[in-house]
């Protein structure tokens, strides 16, 4: 007590109120720093939460699924601490939200706060990606914390006030507990990390697992459809060799040319799943649409399926790929056949649908074809639209006819929906949205006979087959060829000789130049000489008509490869790029 005694009279009446100032000021700072913590684990596990949340919202958000990404969403109903979430599509629309107590997510992902804490609040902003590409965001936000928590958390300054000898004990007491708090909480994110790691390594393998088993079932299903389509060709030009009935022959020819074209509808069916294939959309009179149709659902469907097409008079015009729709509808029209393994009838109708029917705001035709099969059991429902997805048996279906359907839709501006009942049937419907756009004015086109020219083209072709082949096409015309296998090898023979009118490329080709960069050089060096290039990859084609380039589509027939190469060699105005670009995904 002797140094306190020596301190001057008004030190030791300060002294109390200053240690108590300093002690209360450095539990303040300490409690700050706590808070400060508490906050940020807050926002570590919304953060974490909302990667998670991302993680499983991916193949909805590609597939334009909202019904699966709400699913996702539900799930955190069970979390008291959730107060709202919202899911984003590439262009920023809200997908699906759940919100408590009416605390809505924007609707936009432009209208986001910025990530952490206000307001007792915690928000996180997490992005969506599929093998790279962000396809969406989602946004999380916790409700705000309690007063009685926060008052928790603070209770020590009353206590501090009231027993401010006891403030040092208290303080370290404090400090204890908050480093055993932030050691548990480390501990704890520790183990999340670790279980997000397993999680994502199993998630992978079972991707993985899943992939190779789609691309099994596609190999086989498209490997079937082949060889079919090459034994009839095959068999076809064998029997034609043998027999010389000239209606026998026309009917062996026809049937040559019915797989060919089956062959290019197959590879077209592939490419517009791979979105590769650009749209070609046109004003569409539904009604005799349909009844050209009908023709080819008949034959393809076989006797013991009937068809019967509901179109009333007034069916709205649409603005679609008509060639897509047939397909689309013949893809239907088949799976209908393969659900009536005895027979039965497939019906097609057509109805004008208003504003807000079928969950569209716009007006749209409804497009449904029903058929009296099998029907599909409620559980697989949801998967039927998914690629390579096929309920029958290996070789026996691509897995890409009703995905064509729902690209076609979707491309269009439309939407898709299936109902089915086991035991009863299907109805899968197209929702196709109205144009105002005039109907065109149909003309006769003239015939056009097969010109006869002359001149020396340089044909570009590694493929020995289709260049011996295409050689025939062009010495049918009257052109004198010479053929070069490789880009190189082509620029070689026109620095030997100006001796060719022009220069007939394919576009992918081995070596170190492609046949755009054959144009290119061509162009350059001499601008006088035409090129015409061919290819059967509409992105590459979409690529060379972009830079001018005239393209004649793989497979062509005679009558193309004619009318081109002479709108070649005379000039004529190259097409439009932007009529021929694909359509953004």
């Amino acid at each position: 007590m002797a140094p306190w005694s020596r301190m001057p009279e008004h030190w030791r009446t300060r002294l109390p109120l200053l240690l108590v100032t300093a002690l209360v000021a450095t539990w303040c700072v300490i409690a700050g720093l706590s808070e400060r913590g508490h906050q940020r684990q807050r926002l570590r596990e919304v953060v974490t939460q909302a990667e998670i949340l991302a993680e499983s919202v991916g193949a909805a958000l590609v597939f334009d699924d909202r019904e699966a990404a709400r699913t996702a969403l539900s799930a955190l109903r069970a979390n008291p601490e959730i107060e709202s979430a919202g899911v984003y599509d590439a262009s920023s629309a809200l997908a699906a939200s759940f919100a408590i107590e009416g605390q809505a997510p924007p609707n936009v992902a432009g209208a986001l706060p910025t990530p952490g804490a206000a307001r007792g609040r915690v928000a996180a902003v997490a992005p969506v990606t599929v093998d790279g590409e962000r396809v969406g965001t989602v946004y999380l936000r916790s409700r705000p914390e309690p007063f009685w928590a926060l008052a928790g958390r603070l209770s020590g300054l009353v206590v501090l006030l009231v027993m401010g000898s006891l403030l040092l004990a208290v303080i370290g007491r404090a400090n204890a507990a908050l480093r055993t708090r932030a050691e548990d909480l480390d501990e704890a994110n520790r183990r999340l990390t670790q279980e997000m790691a397993e999680r994502e390594k199993a998630e992978d393998a079972l991707r993985q697992s899943q992939k190779m088993e789609a691309v099994g079932r596609l190999t086989g299903g498209i490997a079937h459809d082949f060889n079919n389509l090459l034994m009839v060709a095959s068999s076809g030009l064998d029997l034609l060799d043998r027999t010389k009935d000239p209606v026998r022959r026309e009917k062996l020819k026809n049937g040559i040319r019915q797989a060919v074209d089956r062959g290019a509808s197959l590879t077209r069916q592939m490419l517009a799943f791979s979105r590769r294939a650009p749209l070609k959309p046109e004003v569409v009179d539904l009604t005799a649409r349909l009844e050209g149709v009908r023709v080819l659902l008949e034959r393809g469907l076989g006797e013991n399926v009937g068809v019967e097409l509901n179109i009333p008079e007034g069916v709205w015009p649409v603005e679609i790929d008509p060639g897509q729709l047939d397909v689309a509808l013949l893809n239907i029209a088949v799976n209908a056949r393969d659900a009536m393994p005895r027979g039965g009838r497939v019906t097609v109708t057509a109805e004008n649908r208003p504003i807000g029917a079928d969950g569209l705001d716009v007006e749209h035709v409804r497009l449904a074809v029903a058929d009296e099969g099998e029907g599909i059991a409620p559980e697989l429902l949801h998967k039927v639209f998914e690629p390579f997805f096929t309920t029958k048996g290996v070789g026996k279906g691509t897995g890409l006819g009703l995905s064509q359907v729902y690209g076609f839709a979707r491309s269009s501006a439309g939407d898709v929906r299936i109902e089915s009942e086991p035991g009863v049937g299907t109805t899968v419907s197209l929702l196709l949205p109205r144009t105002r756009k005039p109907l065109p004015v149909a003309t006769a086109a003239p015939a056009v006979p097969l010109p006869r020219a002359r001149g020396r083209i340089l044909l570009v072709e590694d493929d020995d087959n289709v260049a011996a082949l295409v050689q025939e096409l062009m010495a049918e015309l009257g052109y004198e060829v010479e053929r070069a296998p490789e880009a190189e090898s082509g620029l070689k023979k026109l620095e030997r000789a100006d001796r060719y009118e022009m220069v007939f490329s394919d576009m992918v080709m081995p070596g170190r130049m492609d046949g755009m960069a054959l144009a290119r050089t061509i162009a350059e060096r001499w601008p006088d000489l035409p090129v015409l290039l061919t290819t059967g990859y509409s992105e590459a084609a979409a690529a060379a008509l972009a830079e001018g380039f005239r393209v004649l589509p793989k497979p062509y027939r005679l009558e193309a490869l004619a009318a081109e190469l002479a709108a070649a060699r005379e000039g004529r105005a190259r097409p439009d790029p932007e009529q021929h670009a694909a359509p953004a995904a």
